[in-house]
C-alpha cells in the first residue's frame, strides 16, 4: 500500500456529516428505568446541536444511563439520544432518529432571539442618565 492510498485520508477524517450550531440553551434529560416507573429528570446545558446529535454539560454523570430523552426548554419535542462520549461533565450524543431541519432551526433561532448565544455579551442596562433627566436634544439648555 503506497503512502496516501489510505481510504481514511486526513481530509475526510475530521469531516462531519451535519453542520453544528453553537447554542446556549437549558435542557432536561429524562431517563426511564427498566421498571417503567416515574421518569427521572436531570438538567443540562446544551452546547451545540446538529441534525444528528448534540453535546451538553451536566453537573454530574453519576447514575446517568447511556440512552435517554433530551427536552430543550422552549421546544415542545423530546429527542431520543444514544450517548457517544463522556468527557468529565460534557456529554456527546447521537440522536436515535435525525431531527428535521425545521426543528433544528427552531432550536437555533430561539437561542438567537433569547440572547443565549455563546459569544453574546451579558445584558447590561443601557440607561446612562438618571431617572427623570432627559437626554440633551435640539433646543435644550444642555446642548
Amino acid at each position: 500500500m503506497s503512502i496516501g492510498a489510505d481510504p481514511r485520508s486526513a481530509a475526510g477524517l475530521y469531516e462531519r456529516k451535519w453542520e453544528r450550531f453553537s447554542v446556549n440553551r437549558q435542557g432536561m434529560l429524562m431517563t426511564v428505568g427498566f421498571d417503567l416507573a416515574a421518569p427521572k429528570m436531570r438538567s443540562c446545558k446544551l452546547v451545540d446541536v446538529s441534525q444528528g446529535g448534540a453535546s451538553f454539560v451536566v453537573t454530574t454523570t453519576i447514575g446517568l444511563p447511556l440512552h435517554y430523552y433530551l427536552s430543550i426548554v422552549g421546544v415542545a419535542s423530546r429527542i431520543g439520544c444514544a450517548e457517544v462520549y463522556r468527557n468529565e461533565n460534557r456529554i456527546g450524543v447521537q440522536f436515535i432518529k435525525e431531527i428535521d431541519e425545521e426543528l433544528l432551526h427552531t432550536i437555533v433561532r430561539s437561542d438567537y432571539f433569547t440572547g443565549g448565544g455563546v459569544g453574546s455579551k451579558p445584558k447590561t442596562d443601557d440607561r446612562r442618565y438618571m431617572v427623570g433627566v432627559e437626554k440633551a436634544g435640539v433646543g435644550s439648555a444642555l446642548s
